[in-house]
């Protein structure tokens, strides 16, 4: 009876709370402030690889498409990767351009595998990579290959994740994906035995190779 009763009494206080909500004790500070302050001179692009780069992440800067592909090929050559899978169609029709070797096989999973995918967006501060199942790779080329080789475009670099998460709006409108997920890095856990292990799960290594576009800055 005693524990109802201090229940009741609990949520009696909360809804006392929610009506009568007390004054902001700083009335004259802007939460909506963008507190961090990039270095002078630090473009997004030299951001994101900064960032990206110090979790663990690979970057290269591609000039164009055509020096995306050359790019793609020389880091191939010297990681030694055979098989590669890609699902997405402007990407498919990127490679075959350059009679770069890929497959759409989606039901074997070999060791040593590369997946091939694009993103929904940078985000330069944190060196995250935003994705989602909206993306023709859907969800398993995001966590299945031993190394994964992501795709993007400048224009699709962002300062902070609400305007990651305001692209993806603008993109998809009402039909949200029913996965956005953050990539930052190779997954790392130190839950055993107090030691770092990389990968905890998915891709031994993440790549981005970004295209410049001019006309996005």
């Amino acid at each position: 009876m005693q524990e109802r009763i201090s229940r009741e009494q609990m949520l009696k206080k909360i809804r006392q709370a929610l009506i009568e909500k007390t004054e902001p004790h700083f009335p004259s500070l802007d939460w909506d402030k963008n507190v961090y302050t990039p270095a002078i001179g630090e473009g997004p692009e030299e951001q994101f690889a900064l960032a990206f780069t110090k979790i663990g992440g690979h970057f290269t800067f591609c000039e164009n498409e055509i020096d995306c592909i050359e790019q793609l090929i020389q880091i191939a050559q010297s990681k030694g990767w055979k098989k590669f899978y890609c699902w997405e169609k402007p990407l498919q029709y990127l490679l075959k351009q350059a009679a770069f070797p890929y497959t759409t096989e989606d039901r074997e999973f070999p060791e040593g595998m590369v997946g091939i995918t694009t993103c929904e967006a940078l985000v330069s501060r944190l060196g995250s990579v935003i994705v989602s199942s909206g993306i023709g790779s859907g969800r398993r080329l995001f966590v299945a290959p031993t190394f994964h080789v992501i795709i993007a475009r400048t224009s699709q670099l962002v300062p902070d994740l609400k305007d990651a998460f305001y692209l993806i709006q603008e993109k998809y409108g009402q039909q949200i994906p029913s996965m956005i997920a953050a990539l930052s890095g190779p997954s790392r856990t130190a839950d055993i035995e107090k030691t770092l292990v990389t990968p905890a799960h998915g891709p031994e290594e993440i790549h981005v190779l970004l295209i410049d576009e001019p006309h996005s800055r």
